[in-house]
C-alpha cells in the first residue's frame, strides 16, 4: 500500500517473539510495508517525544500490562507507559486524530476517558463472536459486515462500561465492551484485529504463566485456535490502514 506518511506503531510486549509475530501480524494484516511505519518498543523505555503530524495513524497492540493491576504493584516502566499514554491521548483525541488501539490499547483509551477498567469482563483465550450495533452498522471500518462476526481475544480485563461519549460498535455477551469509536476516527477493540492462529500460538507459549489460562491448557487451545479463522475482524485493520494511508 502507498501511505504518503508512515503509520506509528506502539507496541508493549516484552518478548522478541510476541512483538515481533505481532508487528508483522500488523503489515500482512494492514497491506502495509515496514518502511511505511515507525515501529517503537515502548515497553523498554516508554513513549518519546513525537510529533502526530509525521505520521498517517497510530496502531497500538495488546501487552501482558493490567491497568486494574494495584499502583504500588505496577512495574516503573508500566507507570511510565500509562503516563506517556494519557499525554499522547490529550492529543489524540482533541485532534480527532487516527488511531485504533487493540486489547492493551483499548484499555489505556477506556482509562484515559474515565471508564472502569476491571477483571467483570474477562474472556479467555480463543474465539469469541461479536455483533453489530446500530453504530457499528454506519460506521465505515465495519460497512457491510454480516450482523456476527468472529474474532480472536484473550484479556484478564476489560471496559466495565462504554466511555461517555463513545459509541460502542461491537458488542458480545461474554465482554459487551467490544470495540467503540471515539469522535470520527479514535477507535479501539477488545479484540486483536491482526490475530490469527499462527501468531495466538506464539502467545499461548509466551504467557502459558502469566494468569490468561491454567497452563495445562495450553495444547487443548492450540487446537482450539487452529479452528478459528477472523477475516471480518482483519478486515478491520486493513479498512483502517486504508481509509487513513492518503
Amino acid at each position: 500500500m502507498n501511505v504518503s506518511k508512515p503509520f506509528l506503531i506502539l507496541q508493549l510486549r516484552p518478548e522478541d517473539s510476541t512483538s515481533n509475530n505481532e508487528f508483522e501480524a500488523i503489515l500482512k494484516y494492514g497491506g502495509l510495508d515496514a518502511s511505511e511505519t515507525r515501529r517503537i518498543r515502548i515497553e523498554k523505555s516508554g513513549i518519546p517525544g513525537l510529533s502526530l503530524d509525521d505520521y498517517a495513524g497510530v496502531i497500538v497492540g495488546g501487552s501482558p500490562f493490567d491497568i486494574c493491576t494495584p499502583q504500588d504493584e505496577k512495574s516503573e516502566i508500566q507507570l511510565r507507559i500509562e503516563d506517556d499514554f494519557r499525554r499522547l491521548f490529550d492529543d489524540i483525541v482533541v485532534r480527532d486524530f487516527p488511531f485504533l488501539g487493540a486489547c492493551s490499547g483499548c484499555g489505556l483509551l477506556g482509562s484515559y476517558l474515565d471508564t472502569p477498567i476491571s477483571r467483570k469482563y474477562a474472556e479467555p483465550v480463543g474465539g469469541a463472536r461479536v455483533w453489530l450495533t446500530d453504530a457499528g452498522r454506519q460506521d465505515p471500518l465495519l460497512e457491510d459486515f454480516p450482523e456476527q462476526i468472529d474474532v480472536l481475544c484473550g484479556h484478564k480485563e476489560a471496559c466495565d462500561t462504554v466511555p461517555a461519549g463513545a459509541l460502542l460498535l461491537l458488542t458480545g455477551d461474554a465482554c459487551p465492551v467490544q470495540m467503540f469509536r471515539v469522535g470520527e476516527n479514535v477507535y479501539a477493540t477488545q479484540f486483536h484485529p491482526e490475530g490469527d492462529a499462527e501468531g495466538f500460538i506464539v502467545r499461548i507459549h509466551a504467557y502459558k504463566h502469566h494468569g490468561y489460562f491454567p497452563p495445562e491448557e495450553a495444547d487443548e487451545l492450540i487446537t482450539a485456535i487452529n479452528r478459528h479463522d477472523t477475516p471480518y475482524a482483519r478486515e478491520i485493520l486493513r479498512r483502517f490502514v486504508e481509509r487513513y494511508s492518503h
